[in-house]
């Protein structure tokens, strides 16, 4: 028996769009985006700038507390970006549930345990002299 459906196709899409995120996605991207412009800038600068004093002068330049804070930042919202743009693409591309799910997971847990493992970094050598002085 054969069934048909009597529903328009607009009464059968219903349901099956939007989750009401894609808004909020989009802008967190385009927001990493442009806070990325400034923080990528300070990094080429600071690249400059460390090139030839060694390793004395990185922790020396780590110290300085705004130097700190614009390297944990540079790390943050890199990570942020690539994480949002990492799933983006996995969403698009990879069509088999489970794979898609674990690449999704995989995908989040890499993003965390590198941002975790900079950012400590910055913040073990930018605080390693403050009872030395």
């Amino acid at each position: 028996m054969e069934s048909h459906s009597y529903r328009t196709p607009l009464g059968r899409a219903r349901g099956l769009g939007s989750a009401h995120e894609g808004v909020g996605r989009f802008i967190a991207e385009r927001a990493t985006s442009v806070a990325l412009v400034p923080l990528c800038l300070w990094a080429v600068y600071a690249g400059l700038k460390l090139a030839p004093i060694g390793y004395a002068g990185a922790t020396a330049f780590l110290e300085s507390p705004f130097n700190a804070v614009m390297s944990v930042l540079l790390i943050g919202v890199s990570v942020s970006h690539m994480d949002m743009g990492m799933h983006v693409i996995i969403e698009d591309y990879v069509h088999k549930t489970t794979s898609k799910i674990a690449l999704l997971l995989l995908s989040t847990a890499v993003c965390w345990v590198f941002g975790a493992l900079g950012i400590v970094s910055v913040l073990k050598v930018a605080l390693m002299s403050v009872g030395a002085h």
